[in-house]
């Protein structure tokens, strides 16, 4: 069982949103934070760094704003509807951004691979959030 999921149960107020919807939000934001963090370290790693500096930038962005974002969905105590949409809507935008440049690279890179299909996911959960 996740630690995300024993907090859901144990915590004594109880989000508006679907529990699934939103367990999975987090934990893809978790997962997305940590294969950018990875994808940008492998990038630095590439022969051809230099080539990769975009890649480079918009997965430690990425990694960032999916950070933020898990940790504020994880807050439930008066938790503000805006700023819980509008950092959903951020992290959407910041996966729509490394995702596609990520994948451009994972034909050849399979760490840009991996990242890709994390920022997807991440994307997919983060808006089936929003949407509740």
């Amino acid at each position: 069982m996740s630690y995300i999921k024993q907090m859901f149960d144990t915590h004594p107020v109880h989000p508006s949103s679907d529990r699934a919807v939103a367990i999975e939000c987090i934990t893809a934001c978790y997962s997305c934070a940590e294969a950018c963090n990875a994808c940008a370290d492998a990038c630095l790693g590439e022969a051809r760094v230099a080539e990769m500096v975009e890649c480079i930038r918009d997965c430690t962005d990425c990694a960032d704003v999916c950070l933020a974002t898990a940790r504020v969905i994880s807050r439930f105590t008066r938790t503000d509807k805006k700023l819980a949409g509008a950092q959903l809507r951020a992290c959407i935008q910041a996966c729509e951004i490394c995702g596609p440049m990520c994948e451009k690279h994972g034909t050849k890179m399979a760490h840009c691979r991996v990242c890709a299909e994390a920022c997807r996911r991440c994307a997919r959960a983060c808006e089936a959030l929003l949407a509740q």
